[in-house]
């Protein structure tokens, strides 16, 4: 059974509390310039997890990522000519 996850970027203000922020989902980016992390959630989840690292102290805002609902299927998609070329030149 697979579970539907979604993105969350945390918004922080030290690196230093990205450890308490790590026990809410997958961490899979952190920017240490920018202060930000990406999340990993279950989307069944991403409100009562939102309201969580809302309450923290250090947590500025909180913004989702729009990847699951971007449809990923191009109809009509037309092939670029000069890559036909090459493929069949055996570049």
């Amino acid at each position: 059974m697979r579970t539907n996850r979604q993105g969350i970027i945390v918004w922080f203000q030290h690196m230093k509390n990205l450890r308490q922020i790590k026990r809410y989902g997958h961490l899979i980016y952190t920017s240490k310039k920018l202060k930000y992390a990406v999340l990993y959630v279950d989307q069944d989840e991403i409100k009562d997890i939102e309201k969580k690292l809302l309450k923290l102290s250090f947590v500025s805002k909180i913004d989702h990522s729009y990847k699951p609902f971007i449809r990923t299927n191009y109809e009509n998609a037309k092939p670029d000519k000069a890559k036909q070329y090459d493929y069949k030149m055996g570049i």
